[in-house]
């Protein structure tokens, strides 16, 4: 949970659950690094994913996941190693295939 792009990835996930290519978006990183980063935090026991159609959605396992991340940000913060945790956006991705895309499901 220490790595930056992990633990930015889990403060996003603790908000709503996340398509890749959300994430891929936000985090400015190619999809092959985040989906490794999502790998390792679901071999972990820390994210599920679920699948719909093609695109894959990720969530936390469970709620106490988000305490963790708030205890580890405020522990970076207090060692002077603070991150800028990016959101998600809050329209469609262009090109994105996700349901939340595609479809227009966006909440205003």
């Amino acid at each position: 949970m220490a790595h930056p792009a992990r633990l930015q990835i889990l403060e996003i996930l603790a908000h709503e659950e996340c398509c890749v290519c959300h994430l891929t978006t936000v985090l400015r990183k190619r999809q092959a690094y985040v989906s490794q980063q999502l790998m390792i935090l679901r071999d972990a026991k820390l994210v599920v994913d679920r699948r719909e159609g093609v695109v894959v959605y990720y969530r936390l396992a469970d709620p106490l996941v988000a305490e963790a991340i708030t205890l580890t940000r405020q522990l970076r913060v207090a060692t002077g190693r603070e991150l800028e945790f990016p959101s998600v956006p809050e329209s469609p991705v262009d090109g994105c295939p996700c349901a939340k895309c595609s479809d227009g499901l966006w909440s205003s």
